[in-house]
Protein backbone atom coordinates (compact mmCIF):
# COMPACT_ATOMS: atom_id res chain seq x y z
CA UNK A 1 0.00 0.00 0.00
CA UNK A 2 2.77 2.54 1.42
CA UNK A 3 5.81 3.21 -1.19
CA UNK A 4 8.87 5.03 0.15
CA UNK A 5 9.85 7.43 2.56
CA UNK A 6 8.74 10.76 1.15
CA UNK A 7 9.67 12.87 4.14
CA UNK A 8 10.48 13.36 7.41
CA UNK A 9 9.25 16.70 8.69
CA UNK A 10 10.87 18.57 11.61
CA UNK A 11 8.92 21.49 13.15
CA UNK A 12 11.41 24.39 13.64
CA UNK A 13 11.34 27.42 16.32
CA UNK A 14 13.92 29.57 13.58
CA UNK A 15 13.99 28.69 10.18
CA UNK A 16 16.41 30.41 9.09
CA UNK A 17 18.56 28.54 11.90
CA UNK A 18 17.88 24.92 10.65
CA UNK A 19 18.85 25.88 7.05
CA UNK A 20 22.32 26.93 8.08
CA UNK A 21 22.78 23.70 10.10
CA UNK A 22 21.85 21.92 7.61
CA UNK A 23 23.57 23.69 5.12
CA UNK A 24 26.22 25.23 6.42
CA UNK A 25 27.25 22.40 9.70
CA UNK A 26 25.86 19.53 7.30
CA UNK A 27 26.78 20.41 3.79
CA UNK A 28 22.94 19.39 2.90
CA UNK A 29 21.09 21.03 -0.15
CA UNK A 30 18.28 23.17 0.90
CA UNK A 31 15.60 24.75 -1.36
CA UNK A 32 14.39 28.28 -1.19
CA UNK A 33 11.71 28.54 1.45
CA UNK A 34 7.92 28.15 0.43
CA UNK A 35 5.19 29.27 1.91
CA UNK A 36 2.18 26.92 2.03
CA UNK A 37 -1.03 29.15 3.34
CA UNK A 38 -3.22 26.19 2.83
CA UNK A 39 -1.32 24.17 5.59
CA UNK A 40 -0.15 27.07 7.45
CA UNK A 41 3.69 26.44 7.19
CA UNK A 42 6.60 27.58 5.33
CA UNK A 43 8.77 24.66 4.51
CA UNK A 44 12.12 24.07 3.14
CA UNK A 45 13.33 20.50 2.13
CA UNK A 46 16.65 19.46 2.53
CA UNK A 47 17.57 17.10 -0.15
CA UNK A 48 19.36 13.82 0.57
CA UNK A 49 20.74 11.06 -1.79
CA UNK A 50 17.46 8.79 -0.15
CA UNK A 51 14.79 11.09 0.96
CA UNK A 52 14.24 14.60 2.04
CA UNK A 53 13.83 16.54 4.87
CA UNK A 54 11.03 18.79 5.34
CA UNK A 55 11.78 22.09 7.67
CA UNK A 56 8.19 23.44 8.86
CA UNK A 57 7.87 27.20 10.50
CA UNK A 58 4.35 28.36 11.63
CA UNK A 59 2.47 30.22 8.65
CA UNK A 60 0.65 33.15 11.15
CA UNK A 61 -0.88 32.44 14.60
CA UNK A 62 -3.33 29.84 13.65
CA UNK A 63 -0.98 27.39 12.27
CA UNK A 64 -0.56 23.75 13.30
CA UNK A 65 3.22 23.75 13.84
CA UNK A 66 2.63 27.07 16.04
CA UNK A 67 0.85 24.66 18.45
CA UNK A 68 3.48 21.87 18.35
CA UNK A 69 6.28 24.56 18.85
CA UNK A 70 3.89 25.94 22.04
CA UNK A 71 4.16 22.16 23.12
CA UNK A 72 7.94 21.94 21.66
CA UNK A 73 9.65 24.97 22.22
CA UNK A 74 12.94 23.91 20.85
CA UNK A 75 11.24 21.88 17.59
CA UNK A 76 11.17 18.09 16.91
CA UNK A 77 9.83 15.47 14.49
CA UNK A 78 6.54 16.69 13.37
CA UNK A 79 5.39 13.47 10.67
CA UNK A 80 6.88 10.98 8.28
CA UNK A 81 5.48 10.79 4.87
CA UNK A 82 5.19 8.20 2.09
CA UNK A 83 4.87 7.97 -1.10
CA UNK A 84 1.07 6.26 -2.63
CA UNK A 85 0.08 6.25 -5.81
CA UNK A 86 -3.56 6.43 -5.60
CA UNK A 87 -4.41 8.62 -2.85
CA UNK A 88 -8.05 7.91 -2.52
CA UNK A 89 -7.97 4.51 -2.87
CA UNK A 90 -5.73 4.28 -0.49
CA UNK A 91 -7.92 6.42 2.24
CA UNK A 92 -10.62 4.39 1.74
CA UNK A 93 -8.74 1.38 2.59
CA UNK A 94 -7.40 2.51 5.63
CA UNK A 95 -11.15 4.13 6.27
CA UNK A 96 -12.53 0.98 6.08
CA UNK A 97 -9.78 -0.82 8.21
CA UNK A 98 -10.56 1.35 11.40
CA UNK A 99 -7.52 4.38 10.53
CA UNK A 100 -8.54 7.87 11.15
CA UNK A 101 -8.08 10.40 8.41
CA UNK A 102 -7.95 13.96 9.89
CA UNK A 103 -9.77 17.21 8.67
CA UNK A 104 -12.28 16.47 6.46
CA UNK A 105 -10.71 13.65 4.54
CA UNK A 106 -10.48 14.89 1.55
CA UNK A 107 -6.69 15.12 -0.02
CA UNK A 108 -5.30 18.99 0.33
CA UNK A 109 -2.48 20.01 -2.15
CA UNK A 110 0.85 19.89 -0.24
CA UNK A 111 4.47 21.82 -0.78
CA UNK A 112 5.36 19.50 -3.35
CA UNK A 113 2.04 20.44 -4.89
CA UNK A 114 0.32 16.56 -5.30
CA UNK A 115 -2.42 15.80 -3.22
CA UNK A 116 -1.97 14.91 0.23
CA UNK A 117 -3.52 13.09 3.46
CA UNK A 118 -2.86 13.12 7.58
CA UNK A 119 -3.61 9.87 9.46
CA UNK A 120 -4.21 10.26 13.33
CA UNK A 121 -1.41 9.79 14.92
CA UNK A 122 -2.83 7.40 17.92
CA UNK A 123 -3.44 4.77 14.47
CA UNK A 124 -0.15 4.45 13.46
CA UNK A 125 2.16 4.02 16.76
CA UNK A 126 1.81 7.76 18.05
CA UNK A 127 2.99 9.20 14.74
CA UNK A 128 1.97 11.60 12.18
CA UNK A 129 1.36 10.36 8.94
CA UNK A 130 1.14 12.42 5.74
CA UNK A 131 0.36 10.41 2.79
CA UNK A 132 1.57 12.04 -0.53
CA UNK A 133 -0.24 11.13 -3.97
CA UNK A 134 3.00 10.40 -6.62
Amino acid sequence: MIGRLNHVAIAVPDLQAAVAIYRDTLGAQVSAPLDVPEHGVTTVFVNLPNTKIELLHPLGENSPIAGFLAKNPSGGMHHLCYEVTDIKAVRDQLVKSGARVLGDGEPKIGAHGKPVLFLHPKDFCGTLVELEQV
